[in-house]
């Protein structure tokens, strides 16, 4: 069974940096695509970034291209999102998904495993 859990969330000013974390215990970590989604208040649950089953290919969503990044490191079975010139529009609950042998997966429905969730709030 795979377990995600996400760290890393918290507090800071508008212009500042957060790295989010995400630990994968699947047995077979090398082998699954990974995605960062985010969803605030009354809001669908928007895509962020992913990170295909190779590692080596990432997309972004529009809204986060060029200030956010998304990275994997299989030795540790960890996916980070680097997260830089926080707006307050990126205040959000910060979800980590995983699926196997995912390419370039955008959609909620791709991922079938989820983290529980880091709250990120970003402060004008």
């Amino acid at each position: 069974q795979v377990q995600l859990v996400e760290s890393g969330g918290g507090l800071v000013q508008a212009g500042g940096s957060l790295r989010l974390s995400c630990a994968n215990s699947g047995r077979t970590f090398n082998n699954y695509g990974m995605g960062w989604f985010r969803q605030a208040p009354g809001k669908v649950r928007e895509f962020v970034a992913t990170i295909d089953w190779s590692g080596s290919n990432t997309y972004y969503g529009d809204s986060v291209k060029g200030r956010f990044t998304i990275s994997k490191d299989n030795a540790k079975k960890m996916v980070y999102l680097q997260m830089n010139s926080l707006k307050p529009e990126d205040t959000a609950v910060y979800y980590c998904a995983a699926g196997v042998r995912l390419r370039f997966g955008t959609q909620r429905d791709d991922y079938p495993y989820w983290g529980q969730g880091t709250q990120v709030t970003v402060s004008s």
